[in-house]
């Protein structure tokens, strides 16, 4: 088992990512920037989020190609389609991988989504 840190300038209570063989669990990003402010708006947090798990994911052997599930956590399922609107900009036609999601009354930082994934390791 490795356990990989996260990009932030202090230190977090949790691994950003671990990885056990050949795959790699992602811990749940939200949309903040390197400062750790949260980004502004349902589309624009998710951006943020999936460029994050982007950069996670290629900086430790593995690519968005390679996501095989996702969970996607909201604070208002009303905003739903506009996440979704970002969101499956990021994978191959045809190769979405599969999926949960559900409504929360919190999230870290009040933000208004967090997604985790798994993916492969080559």
């Amino acid at each position: 088992m490795e356990y990989l840190s996260a990009e932030s300038p202090r230190p977090l209570a949790f691994s950003a990512a671990v990885r056990v063989g050949h795959m790699l669990y992602l811990s749940g990003q939200i949309g903040v920037d390197a400062d750790q402010k949260l980004a502004r708006g349902i589309k624009t947090e998710t951006t943020e989020i999936m460029e994050r798990i982007r950069r996670l994911l290629e900086r430790n052997g593995s690519s968005i190609n390679q996501v095989v599930k996702c969970t996607v956590m909201m604070a208002d399922m009303s905003e739903w389609a506009a996440m979704n609107e970002v969101y499956i900009t990021y994978f191959p036609k045809g190769r979405l991988p599969a999926r949960s999601a559900f409504g929360t009354n919190g999230l870290a930082l009040g933000a208004r989504v967090e997604i985790e994934c798994l993916a492969v390791v080559d």
